[in-house]
Protein backbone atom coordinates (compact mmCIF):
# COMPACT_ATOMS: atom_id res chain seq x y z
CA UNK A 1 0.00 0.00 0.00
CA UNK A 2 1.60 3.31 -0.73
CA UNK A 3 0.75 6.85 0.25
CA UNK A 4 -0.95 7.56 -3.29
CA UNK A 5 -3.31 5.38 -3.02
CA UNK A 6 -4.08 6.13 0.55
CA UNK A 7 -4.34 9.77 -0.81
CA UNK A 8 -8.30 10.03 -1.02
CA UNK A 9 -8.85 8.92 2.19
CA UNK A 10 -5.84 11.44 3.46
CA UNK A 11 -8.04 14.26 1.92
CA UNK A 12 -11.72 13.39 2.97
CA UNK A 13 -10.41 12.79 6.63
CA UNK A 14 -8.30 16.27 6.64
CA UNK A 15 -11.77 17.99 5.67
CA UNK A 16 -13.58 16.67 8.40
CA UNK A 17 -10.88 17.82 11.14
CA UNK A 18 -11.53 21.39 11.25
CA UNK A 19 -15.06 20.59 11.51
CA UNK A 20 -14.38 18.43 14.35
CA UNK A 21 -12.75 21.21 16.25
CA UNK A 22 -15.32 23.78 16.00
CA UNK A 23 -17.64 21.81 17.60
CA UNK A 24 -15.68 20.67 20.40
CA UNK A 25 -13.67 24.17 20.51
CA UNK A 26 -16.75 26.40 19.57
CA UNK A 27 -14.39 29.49 19.15
CA UNK A 28 -16.32 32.73 18.47
CA UNK A 29 -16.09 33.07 15.03
CA UNK A 30 -17.92 34.49 12.06
CA UNK A 31 -21.18 32.01 11.21
CA UNK A 32 -19.90 32.52 7.28
CA UNK A 33 -16.34 30.30 8.65
CA UNK A 34 -18.65 27.57 10.59
CA UNK A 35 -21.06 27.33 7.25
CA UNK A 36 -17.50 26.90 5.02
CA UNK A 37 -15.88 23.95 7.66
CA UNK A 38 -18.58 22.64 8.56
CA UNK A 39 -20.04 22.18 5.35
CA UNK A 40 -16.43 20.80 4.02
CA UNK A 41 -16.84 18.25 7.28
CA UNK A 42 -19.96 16.63 5.72
CA UNK A 43 -18.89 16.83 2.37
CA UNK A 44 -14.83 14.83 3.52
CA UNK A 45 -17.56 12.61 5.82
CA UNK A 46 -19.69 12.26 2.51
CA UNK A 47 -16.70 10.82 0.60
CA UNK A 48 -15.41 8.23 3.15
CA UNK A 49 -19.36 6.99 3.60
CA UNK A 50 -19.88 6.80 -0.58
CA UNK A 51 -16.49 4.52 -0.79
CA UNK A 52 -17.62 2.04 2.35
CA UNK A 53 -21.14 1.80 1.60
CA UNK A 54 -19.22 0.86 -2.39
CA UNK A 55 -17.36 -1.77 -0.24
CA UNK A 56 -19.68 -2.80 2.01
CA UNK A 57 -22.16 -4.77 0.00
CA UNK A 58 -19.21 -7.13 -1.01
CA UNK A 59 -19.71 -8.87 3.01
CA UNK A 60 -22.61 -7.87 3.91
CA UNK A 61 -26.36 -10.34 2.84
CA UNK A 62 -28.31 -8.67 0.17
CA UNK A 63 -31.27 -7.97 2.16
CA UNK A 64 -29.50 -6.21 5.41
CA UNK A 65 -27.35 -4.51 1.96
CA UNK A 66 -29.89 -2.74 0.54
CA UNK A 67 -31.71 -1.39 2.92
CA UNK A 68 -28.72 -0.15 5.09
CA UNK A 69 -26.30 0.84 3.00
CA UNK A 70 -29.13 3.07 1.21
CA UNK A 71 -29.41 4.97 4.43
CA UNK A 72 -26.32 5.24 5.43
CA UNK A 73 -25.02 6.73 1.65
CA UNK A 74 -27.64 9.63 2.20
CA UNK A 75 -26.68 9.56 6.01
CA UNK A 76 -25.89 13.45 5.84
CA UNK A 77 -28.67 14.88 4.20
CA UNK A 78 -30.70 13.17 6.51
CA UNK A 79 -28.95 14.52 9.59
CA UNK A 80 -29.66 18.17 8.20
CA UNK A 81 -33.06 17.56 7.54
CA UNK A 82 -33.47 15.64 10.80
CA UNK A 83 -32.13 18.56 12.74
CA UNK A 84 -34.19 21.38 10.99
CA UNK A 85 -37.51 18.75 11.87
CA UNK A 86 -36.37 18.22 15.71
CA UNK A 87 -36.26 21.78 15.81
CA UNK A 88 -39.47 22.35 14.37
CA UNK A 89 -41.22 19.91 17.03
CA UNK A 90 -39.17 21.71 19.85
CA UNK A 91 -40.12 25.38 18.04
CA UNK A 92 -43.33 25.27 16.63
CA UNK A 93 -43.71 28.49 15.66
CA UNK A 94 -40.21 29.16 14.01
CA UNK A 95 -39.12 28.55 10.76
CA UNK A 96 -37.28 25.66 11.44
CA UNK A 97 -40.44 23.36 9.43
CA UNK A 98 -39.61 25.52 6.92
CA UNK A 99 -35.97 24.85 6.63
CA UNK A 100 -36.68 20.93 6.79
CA UNK A 101 -39.29 21.00 3.88
CA UNK A 102 -36.97 23.56 2.18
CA UNK A 103 -33.86 21.01 2.31
CA UNK A 104 -35.91 18.14 1.17
CA UNK A 105 -37.57 19.50 -1.35
CA UNK A 106 -34.04 21.29 -2.58
CA UNK A 107 -32.39 18.44 -2.57
CA UNK A 108 -34.89 15.76 -4.52
CA UNK A 109 -35.14 18.40 -7.02
CA UNK A 110 -30.89 18.65 -8.01
CA UNK A 111 -31.00 15.34 -8.12
CA UNK A 112 -33.39 15.21 -11.11
CA UNK A 113 -32.56 18.24 -12.55
CA UNK A 114 -28.51 18.44 -12.32
CA UNK A 115 -27.79 14.74 -11.49
CA UNK A 116 -29.83 12.65 -14.11
CA UNK A 117 -29.72 15.16 -16.43
CA UNK A 118 -25.63 15.58 -16.05
CA UNK A 119 -24.76 11.72 -16.51
CA UNK A 120 -26.63 11.88 -19.55
CA UNK A 121 -25.21 14.63 -21.18
CA UNK A 122 -21.58 13.87 -19.62
CA UNK A 123 -22.05 9.90 -21.59
CA UNK A 124 -23.66 11.49 -24.62
CA UNK A 125 -20.46 14.05 -25.10
CA UNK A 126 -18.04 10.50 -25.37
CA UNK A 127 -20.53 7.84 -27.07
CA UNK A 128 -23.28 10.51 -28.62
CA UNK A 129 -26.13 8.33 -27.49
CA UNK A 130 -28.46 8.18 -24.53
CA UNK A 131 -29.02 6.39 -21.39
CA UNK A 132 -30.76 2.73 -20.75
CA UNK A 133 -31.40 1.03 -17.78
CA UNK A 134 -31.78 -2.34 -17.29
CA UNK A 135 -35.14 -4.06 -16.24
CA UNK A 136 -34.70 -4.69 -13.17
CA UNK A 137 -35.02 -0.84 -12.25
CA UNK A 138 -38.40 -1.34 -13.68
CA UNK A 139 -39.09 -1.81 -10.21
CA UNK A 140 -37.05 1.01 -8.71
CA UNK A 141 -39.55 3.56 -11.57
CA UNK A 142 -42.58 1.87 -10.90
CA UNK A 143 -42.48 2.73 -6.60
CA UNK A 144 -40.90 6.37 -7.28
CA UNK A 145 -43.97 6.58 -9.62
CA UNK A 146 -46.46 5.49 -6.53
CA UNK A 147 -44.79 7.70 -3.87
CA UNK A 148 -44.84 10.77 -6.34
CA UNK A 149 -48.57 9.94 -6.81
CA UNK A 150 -48.81 9.70 -3.13
CA UNK A 151 -47.12 12.71 -2.82
CA UNK A 152 -49.25 14.95 -5.06
CA UNK A 153 -52.04 14.49 -2.04
CA UNK A 154 -49.86 16.11 0.34
CA UNK A 155 -50.54 19.58 -0.98
CA UNK A 156 -54.03 19.25 -1.74
CA UNK A 157 -55.01 18.21 1.69
CA UNK A 158 -52.71 20.81 3.32
CA UNK A 159 -51.06 18.93 5.96
CA UNK A 160 -48.34 16.52 6.19
CA UNK A 161 -49.27 14.48 9.29
CA UNK A 162 -48.06 10.58 10.70
CA UNK A 163 -50.27 8.78 8.03
CA UNK A 164 -48.32 10.50 5.28
CA UNK A 165 -45.37 8.79 7.15
CA UNK A 166 -46.62 5.33 7.56
CA UNK A 167 -47.35 5.41 3.48
CA UNK A 168 -44.50 6.67 2.14
CA UNK A 169 -42.63 4.48 4.37
CA UNK A 170 -44.55 1.72 3.52
CA UNK A 171 -43.75 2.46 -0.02
CA UNK A 172 -40.10 2.14 0.89
CA UNK A 173 -40.65 -1.24 2.59
CA UNK A 174 -42.23 -2.48 -0.12
CA UNK A 175 -40.09 -1.86 -2.45
CA UNK A 176 -37.25 -3.10 -0.04
CA UNK A 177 -38.97 -6.58 -0.02
CA UNK A 178 -38.88 -7.13 -3.80
CA UNK A 179 -35.30 -6.19 -4.44
CA UNK A 180 -34.01 -7.79 -1.57
CA UNK A 181 -34.96 -11.23 -3.03
CA UNK A 182 -33.26 -10.37 -5.97
CA UNK A 183 -29.70 -12.69 -6.85
CA UNK A 184 -26.48 -10.66 -5.47
CA UNK A 185 -24.77 -9.03 -8.49
CA UNK A 186 -21.04 -8.77 -7.92
CA UNK A 187 -19.66 -5.54 -9.05
CA UNK A 188 -16.14 -4.72 -8.67
CA UNK A 189 -15.33 -1.59 -6.95
CA UNK A 190 -13.59 0.99 -9.05
CA UNK A 191 -11.51 4.30 -7.77
CA UNK A 192 -10.54 5.08 -3.59
CA UNK A 193 -13.05 1.81 -2.97
CA UNK A 194 -10.73 -0.71 -4.27
CA UNK A 195 -8.37 -0.14 -2.07
CA UNK A 196 -10.30 -1.55 0.66
CA UNK A 197 -11.98 -3.93 -1.64
CA UNK A 198 -8.27 -5.68 -1.73
CA UNK A 199 -7.98 -5.94 1.92
CA UNK A 200 -8.42 -9.65 3.60
CA UNK A 201 -12.44 -10.08 4.56
CA UNK A 202 -11.22 -9.05 8.32
CA UNK A 203 -9.84 -6.21 7.63
CA UNK A 204 -12.31 -5.31 4.79
CA UNK A 205 -14.92 -5.58 7.41
CA UNK A 206 -13.23 -3.74 10.66
CA UNK A 207 -12.05 -0.99 8.37
CA UNK A 208 -15.30 0.09 6.25
CA UNK A 209 -16.97 -0.30 10.59
CA UNK A 210 -14.52 2.33 11.40
CA UNK A 211 -15.23 4.38 8.50
CA UNK A 212 -19.29 4.49 9.52
CA UNK A 213 -18.25 5.17 12.85
CA UNK A 214 -15.92 7.72 11.88
CA UNK A 215 -18.31 9.66 9.18
CA UNK A 216 -21.56 9.44 11.11
CA UNK A 217 -19.72 10.67 14.17
CA UNK A 218 -18.53 13.87 11.86
CA UNK A 219 -21.78 14.20 9.83
CA UNK A 220 -24.29 14.49 13.64
CA UNK A 221 -21.70 16.71 15.25
CA UNK A 222 -21.51 19.21 12.42
CA UNK A 223 -25.42 19.05 11.04
CA UNK A 224 -26.23 21.74 13.78
CA UNK A 225 -23.11 24.02 13.36
CA UNK A 226 -23.63 23.73 9.99
CA UNK A 227 -27.82 24.24 9.79
CA UNK A 228 -27.69 26.89 12.21
CA UNK A 229 -24.64 28.91 10.11
CA UNK A 230 -26.44 28.64 6.87
CA UNK A 231 -29.73 30.36 8.34
CA UNK A 232 -27.01 33.19 9.97
CA UNK A 233 -24.85 33.21 7.20
CA UNK A 234 -28.25 34.25 4.91
CA UNK A 235 -29.34 36.96 7.27
CA UNK A 236 -25.95 38.15 8.14
CA UNK A 237 -25.24 38.55 4.29
CA UNK A 238 -28.55 39.63 3.71
CA UNK A 239 -29.73 36.16 1.04
CA UNK A 240 -33.09 34.60 2.02
CA UNK A 241 -32.02 31.70 4.44
CA UNK A 242 -34.75 29.41 2.78
CA UNK A 243 -33.01 29.61 -0.39
CA UNK A 244 -29.42 28.65 1.09
CA UNK A 245 -31.17 25.70 3.25
CA UNK A 246 -32.97 24.86 0.14
CA UNK A 247 -30.19 24.43 -2.51
CA UNK A 248 -26.60 25.15 -0.62
CA UNK A 249 -27.12 22.22 2.17
CA UNK A 250 -28.16 19.76 -0.17
CA UNK A 251 -25.09 20.16 -2.44
CA UNK A 252 -22.59 19.32 0.67
CA UNK A 253 -24.14 16.19 1.00
CA UNK A 254 -25.03 15.20 -2.46
CA UNK A 255 -21.70 16.18 -4.09
CA UNK A 256 -19.86 12.82 -3.51
CA UNK A 257 -22.92 10.76 -4.86
CA UNK A 258 -23.01 13.14 -8.01
CA UNK A 259 -19.31 13.48 -8.67
CA UNK A 260 -19.11 9.73 -8.50
CA UNK A 261 -22.10 8.97 -10.72
CA UNK A 262 -20.32 11.21 -13.05
CA UNK A 263 -17.14 9.42 -13.15
CA UNK A 264 -19.03 6.42 -13.74
CA UNK A 265 -20.80 7.95 -16.88
CA UNK A 266 -17.12 9.43 -18.44
CA UNK A 267 -16.06 6.06 -18.09
CA UNK A 268 -18.89 4.36 -20.15
CA UNK A 269 -21.31 2.91 -17.30
CA UNK A 270 -23.71 5.48 -17.29
CA UNK A 271 -26.57 2.88 -16.51
CA UNK A 272 -24.99 2.28 -13.34
CA UNK A 273 -24.45 5.75 -12.62
CA UNK A 274 -28.35 6.79 -13.58
CA UNK A 275 -29.44 3.61 -11.56
CA UNK A 276 -28.01 4.68 -8.70
CA UNK A 277 -29.03 8.51 -8.37
CA UNK A 278 -32.77 6.96 -9.14
CA UNK A 279 -32.32 5.00 -6.18
CA UNK A 280 -31.45 7.36 -4.37
CA UNK A 281 -34.00 9.84 -5.53
CA UNK A 282 -36.53 6.69 -4.59
CA UNK A 283 -34.90 6.45 -1.14
CA UNK A 284 -35.27 10.33 -0.25
CA UNK A 285 -38.62 10.63 -2.01
CA UNK A 286 -39.86 8.10 0.77
CA UNK A 287 -37.87 7.65 3.51
CA UNK A 288 -36.74 11.45 4.09
CA UNK A 289 -40.36 12.65 3.42
CA UNK A 290 -41.87 9.52 5.12
CA UNK A 291 -39.67 10.49 8.08
CA UNK A 292 -40.54 14.13 8.87
CA UNK A 293 -43.54 13.81 10.68
CA UNK A 294 -42.04 10.72 12.35
CA UNK A 295 -39.40 13.07 13.61
CA UNK A 296 -41.53 16.23 14.18
CA UNK A 297 -44.58 14.34 16.43
CA UNK A 298 -41.11 12.46 18.53
CA UNK A 299 -39.73 15.83 19.26
CA UNK A 300 -42.91 17.61 20.22
CA UNK A 301 -44.71 14.60 22.10
CA UNK A 302 -47.79 14.32 20.12
CA UNK A 303 -49.20 12.94 16.82
CA UNK A 304 -51.07 16.25 16.04
CA UNK A 305 -50.71 18.81 15.38
CA UNK A 306 -49.05 18.06 12.35
CA UNK A 307 -45.93 19.75 11.14
CA UNK A 308 -46.59 23.68 10.56
CA UNK A 309 -46.43 24.06 7.27
CA UNK A 310 -48.01 27.28 4.67
CA UNK A 311 -48.77 27.59 1.39
CA UNK A 312 -45.24 28.27 0.65
CA UNK A 313 -44.31 24.85 1.48
CA UNK A 314 -46.96 23.19 -0.01
CA UNK A 315 -46.12 24.91 -3.38
CA UNK A 316 -42.64 23.78 -3.06
CA UNK A 317 -43.74 19.88 -2.62
CA UNK A 318 -46.14 20.15 -5.42
CA UNK A 319 -43.28 21.62 -7.50
CA UNK A 320 -40.99 18.86 -6.64
CA UNK A 321 -43.77 16.21 -7.27
CA UNK A 322 -44.45 17.69 -10.52
CA UNK A 323 -41.05 17.52 -11.44
CA UNK A 324 -40.55 14.18 -10.22
CA UNK A 325 -43.68 12.46 -12.38
CA UNK A 326 -42.88 14.40 -15.16
CA UNK A 327 -39.10 12.25 -14.54
CA UNK A 328 -40.67 8.95 -14.08
CA UNK A 329 -42.75 9.90 -17.12
CA UNK A 330 -39.08 10.31 -19.74
CA UNK A 331 -38.41 6.68 -17.36
CA UNK A 332 -40.85 4.73 -18.34
CA UNK A 333 -39.11 3.43 -21.17
CA UNK A 334 -36.37 2.64 -19.32
CA UNK A 335 -33.88 5.22 -21.59
CA UNK A 336 -33.26 8.59 -20.94
CA UNK A 337 -32.24 10.33 -24.57
CA UNK A 338 -29.95 13.49 -24.60
CA UNK A 339 -33.48 16.03 -25.35
CA UNK A 340 -35.09 14.86 -22.60
CA UNK A 341 -31.95 15.34 -20.25
CA UNK A 342 -31.82 18.73 -21.53
CA UNK A 343 -35.38 19.44 -21.05
CA UNK A 344 -35.25 17.90 -17.11
CA UNK A 345 -31.95 20.62 -16.92
CA UNK A 346 -33.81 23.42 -18.57
CA UNK A 347 -36.82 23.54 -16.34
CA UNK A 348 -34.91 22.89 -12.88
CA UNK A 349 -32.78 25.75 -14.12
CA UNK A 350 -35.92 28.46 -15.31
CA UNK A 351 -37.68 27.34 -11.71
CA UNK A 352 -34.43 27.90 -10.08
CA UNK A 353 -33.69 31.14 -11.50
CA UNK A 354 -37.58 32.26 -11.32
CA UNK A 355 -37.14 34.72 -8.45
CA UNK A 356 -34.69 36.80 -10.82
CA UNK A 357 -36.97 37.45 -13.24
CA UNK A 358 -40.59 36.82 -11.95
CA UNK A 359 -40.98 40.10 -11.30
CA UNK A 360 -40.41 41.19 -14.93
CA UNK A 361 -42.62 38.56 -16.16
CA UNK A 362 -45.76 39.72 -14.17
CA UNK A 363 -45.10 43.42 -14.96
CA UNK A 364 -45.23 42.46 -18.59
CA UNK A 365 -48.67 40.41 -18.05
CA UNK A 366 -49.79 42.96 -15.94
CA UNK A 367 -50.22 41.11 -12.89
CA UNK A 368 -49.75 41.59 -9.08
CA UNK A 369 -46.66 40.23 -7.80
CA UNK A 370 -47.03 37.12 -6.20
CA UNK A 371 -43.60 34.81 -5.34
CA UNK A 372 -45.37 31.54 -5.69
CA UNK A 373 -46.74 32.13 -8.97
CA UNK A 374 -43.86 30.93 -11.10
CA UNK A 375 -43.40 27.92 -8.53
CA UNK A 376 -47.44 26.80 -9.62
CA UNK A 377 -47.36 27.87 -13.21
CA UNK A 378 -43.93 25.55 -13.49
CA UNK A 379 -45.52 22.60 -11.41
CA UNK A 380 -48.31 22.44 -13.99
CA UNK A 381 -45.86 22.91 -16.69
CA UNK A 382 -44.21 19.33 -14.94
CA UNK A 383 -47.55 18.07 -14.77
CA UNK A 384 -49.13 18.65 -18.07
CA UNK A 385 -45.56 17.05 -19.45
CA UNK A 386 -45.69 13.96 -17.79
CA UNK A 387 -49.65 13.82 -18.51
CA UNK A 388 -48.95 13.92 -22.65
CA UNK A 389 -45.78 11.60 -22.01
CA UNK A 390 -47.78 8.42 -19.92
CA UNK A 391 -50.35 8.61 -22.35
CA UNK A 392 -48.37 8.52 -25.63
CA UNK A 393 -46.05 5.81 -24.13
CA UNK A 394 -49.18 3.81 -22.45
CA UNK A 395 -48.03 0.32 -23.53
CA UNK A 396 -44.45 1.12 -21.27
CA UNK A 397 -46.62 2.57 -18.19
CA UNK A 398 -48.46 -1.05 -18.34
CA UNK A 399 -45.34 -2.87 -18.65
CA UNK A 400 -44.68 -0.98 -15.26
CA UNK A 401 -46.44 -3.98 -13.36
CA UNK A 402 -43.39 -6.19 -14.30
CA UNK A 403 -40.96 -3.98 -11.36
CA UNK A 404 -43.45 -5.93 -8.66
CA UNK A 405 -41.95 -9.06 -9.47
CA UNK A 406 -38.94 -10.46 -7.99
Amino acid sequence: MTIRALRPYIIAVGMTLPGIGLRFLHPDVSPLLVALLSGMAILGASFLLTWACEVAQMDIPQAVAVAVVAFIAVLPEYAVDMYFTWMAGQHPESAYSHYAIANMTGANRLLIGVGWSSIVLVFARRFHTGVSLPDDKRTDVLFLGLATIYALFIPLKGSLTWVDGVVLLGIYIWYICIIARRPVEEEEPEGPAALLAHFAKKVRLRSVILIFLFSALVILCNAEPFSESLVASGKLLGINEFLLVQWLAPLASESPEFIIALMFAARGNASLALGSLLSSKLNQWTLLVGMIPGVYAASSGSLSPSINLDTHQFQEILLTAGQSLFAVALLVDLRLHVREALWLFILFAAQLLSPLYDTQVEALLGLAHDPLRLHYFFAQVYLVLAAVLLLRNWRGLLRLREGFKV
